[in-house]
C-alpha cells in the first residue's frame, strides 16, 4: 500500500499531560508511521463537557502505509496501552487520538468517519492543524484548514502551552 499523508489530533487532560503526549508521539512513530510535522502544544478548554480539567492538544502529520481500518486499530491499541478507558463521551482522558484526515479520502463507516466529523467546529483542532498545514484542503468541505479556522464559530479559549 502507498504511503498516505495522515493528520492526527492528540489530546490529554489527566495527570502528566505533557508526558502522555510525548509517550503517544513515541508510540505513533513506532506503530503507525514517521511523523513529518508536529504542532506546538496548545492548552484548551474542554469541548462538549465543560466540568473537567483543560486539555493539552497537538496535531501531527504522519506518513503511513496503514489502511484506514488498520490506522484506527493501531490508534485504539496505543490508547489502550496508555490506559485509556472509554467510559464517557467527551469525558476526561489520559490520551485521545483522533484522525483528522487520511489523505484526501472521505470515509463513512459505522465506527470510522474521515475527515473527522466535528473538525470544522473546533478551534482546538483547527489551530494546530493550520499551524502545520494551513493550505491542506478538507476533502469534503473543499476549504483549507486556514479558511475553516477563519470561519469557525467556536469561541472556547485555545492558547499556546508554555510548560
Amino acid at each position: 500500500m502507498n504511503q498516505k499523508n495522515i493528520f492526527l489530533l492528540l489530546g490529554s487532560n489527566l495527570s502528566d499531560r505533557v508526558l502522555y503526549l510525548s509517550q503517544c508521539i513515541d508510540s505513533i512513530n513506532s506503530n503507525i508511521g514517521k511523523i513529518t510535522k508536529q504542532s506546538k502544544i496548545y492548552e484548551t478548554a474542554p469541548w462538549g463537557k465543560s466540568n473537567q480539567p483543560p486539555f493539552l492538544n497537538q496535531a501531527l502529520q504522519v506518513a503511513s502505509t496503514l489502511s484506514p481500518e488498520g490506522l484506527l486499530s493501531a490508534i485504539h491499541a496505543i490508547e489502550q496501552s496508555m490506559g485509556r478507558r472509554r467510559a464517557e463521551k467527551w469525558g476526561e482522558r489520559i490520551i485521545d487520538i483522533d484522525i483528522a484526515y487520511y489523505g484526501d479520502a472521505i470515509i463513512r463507516l459505522p465506527d470510522l468517519v474521515i475527515p473527522h466529523a466535528h473538525l470544522a467546529e473546533r478551534r482546538f483542532a483547527l489551530i494546530p492543524l493550520t499551524e502545520i498545514s494551513p493550505d491542506f484542503i478538507h476533502p469534503k468541505l473543499q476549504k483549507s484548514n486556514a479558511q475553516l479556522l477563519l470561519e469557525c464559530k467556536d469561541v472556547l479559549p485555545v492558547r499556546e502551552f508554555i510548560g
